[in-house]
């Protein structure tokens, strides 16, 4: 990570010519300008820039929609402000003389845009602070790898790609050593850019793969999981290959992102765990009870996009049912670790997930657990799909009534926050529905 003078020496220097400025859009994606680096120095530092207000009210096609509250045709698609965030700036080794800075957003007249991903998650993080506590989480974020273009496989309708692997590489050193060239450059690259990598691992669908980075504070964590998600397509663009993080690609075994987290005192001490006596603290237990209160009724945010909800079946790894046991893989939350190590670990995401409204969701219920003193359920052991427990919504259209009815949501979020994302659902589904898809043309345009 660089520093403000850091920043300024290498463009007065012409190491660095260009300085990204990005935000994260409602889809995840990183959004924003390319600056050029002394019109950044003589202008933008000091008074940030701004970026029309559509780019929080726009479908994943980017064409704008009706039914937000916060841009609309009406009101004349004005500005929102870009906030630089001076502790988030960053080479981009990937692309010369390039750095990154992350911003939050504000309106033209003032006050945070509530209702932008990072705003959510900076107020959950507010309110943990408010108890006492700060909290530390990691992405697990899988990807499927292809040896076509982006450009191939777009002219090719995304049907018939080649994928790096042709066969289940999970653990596989082999498999993984196949990818190495991208796996590697990608690693180096997020190393040099500020992540702390760990890790690189097969996975069980053709050509999938992990690179797992270290955790961090949360908006750390959710910062550099944008960055990296960002960074991992255009790594792949650069070699003539494509990467996708969709939940479900193909008919075998779909991207997760698992998410771990833990909360500590803002002293850094221990709040899941009381080393005097080995055990769990009631307040990890409350929080694993808050989440799992708000599981189905959160699951807009842990899973935002009709495609995610493919990835939800039996014996998939993909968890199904609202229930937690001891580094158990079949359940929605798993405990994992012991002292320093000890977090919970929510498998529900897919790759697709925007990771701020996916911590601030787990954040949220796990402090709402805490604050009501909820009695954690008892552990599920065994087969957790055979096991009777509740399951989440299996559709986008029942997680969003789920999300729209809750009052929880409304407590913890904001009514402006829930009417938002509610809309954001209305529009995808809205999308899918009015789709015809290859589907229903090879199934009935002769035989029905």
């Amino acid at each position: 990570m660089l520093t403000v003078e850091q920043l300024r020496e290498e463009i007065l220097s012409d190491a660095i010519d260009t300085v990204v400025l990005g935000f994260t859009d409602m889809q995840g994606r990183l959004q924003g300008k390319f600056i050029h680096g002394r019109f950044f120095l003589d202008s933008v530092l000091a008074h940030g820039t701004e970026g029309c207000n559509y780019l929080l009210a726009v479908d994943v096609e980017m064409n704008t929609v009706d039914g937000y509250a916060i841009s609309s045709w009406e009101q004349g698609y004005g500005d929102m402000v870009f906030e630089l965030d001076l502790s988030t700036i960053r080479r981009l080794p990937h692309r010369p003389g390039t750095a990154l800075i992350q911003c939050d957003l504000s309106l033209e007249h003032g006050g945070p845009v509530r209702v932008s991903p990072r705003a959510i998650l900076r107020a959950q993080t507010e309110r943990a602070a408010k108890h006492g506590f700060t909290a530390l989480a990691g992405t697990e974020l899988e990807f499927v790898v292809f040896e076509d273009s982006y450009e191939d496989a777009w002219n090719a309708g995304y049907r018939d790609l080649t994928p790096a692997n042709l066969y289940n590489v999970d653990y596989s050193i082999l498999g993984s050593s196949r990818v190495e060239p991208l796996l590697r450059d990608i690693r180096n690259i997020m190393y040099a850019a500020g992540l702390d990598v760990e890790s690189a691992k097969g996975e069980c669908n053709f050509g999938q793969h992990e690179i797992a980075f270290k955790y961090a504070e949360v908006m750390t964590t959710a910062d550099n999981h944008t960055v990296y998600k960002t960074s991992a397509k255009d790594i792949a663009s650069q070699r003539g290959k494509s990467i996708t993080f969709m939940a479900k690609p193909s008919e075998r075994e779909g991207n997760s992102c698992h998410v771990h987290m833990s909360l500590r005192g803002l002293d850094g001490s221990l709040a899941f765990w009381d080393e005097a006596t080995g055990e769990r603290t009631p307040v990890y237990d409350h929080f694993i009870a808050g989440v799992l209160r708000t599981m189905r009724e959160f699951t807009l945010f842990y899973a935002p996009s009709i495609n995610s909800y493919k990835r939800f079946a039996k014996g998939s790894f993909a968890p199904t049912a609202v229930a937690w046991g001891h580094d158990n893989r079949t359940c929605s939350v798993r405990l994992v670790g012991h002292g320093a190590g000890a977090r919970m670990e929510n498998r529900l995401p897919g790759g697709d997930v925007n990771p701020y409204l996916a911590l601030a969701a787990m954040l949220a219920g796990g402090l709402y657990g805490v604050e009501h003193e909820l009695e954690l359920e008892p552990e599920t052991v065994g087969n957790a799909y055979e096991s009777g427990a509740p399951t989440v919504p299996t559709t986008l259209r029942e997680a969003r009534d789920a999300f729209a009815g809750s009052e929880i949501a409304r407590e913890v979020f904001g009514e402006d926050v829930v009417a938002h994302y509610v809309n954001y659902a209305d529009v995808e589904l809205a999308a899918f529905e009015s789709a015809v898809t290859d589907w229903e043309l090879r199934r009935g345009f002769e035989r029905l």
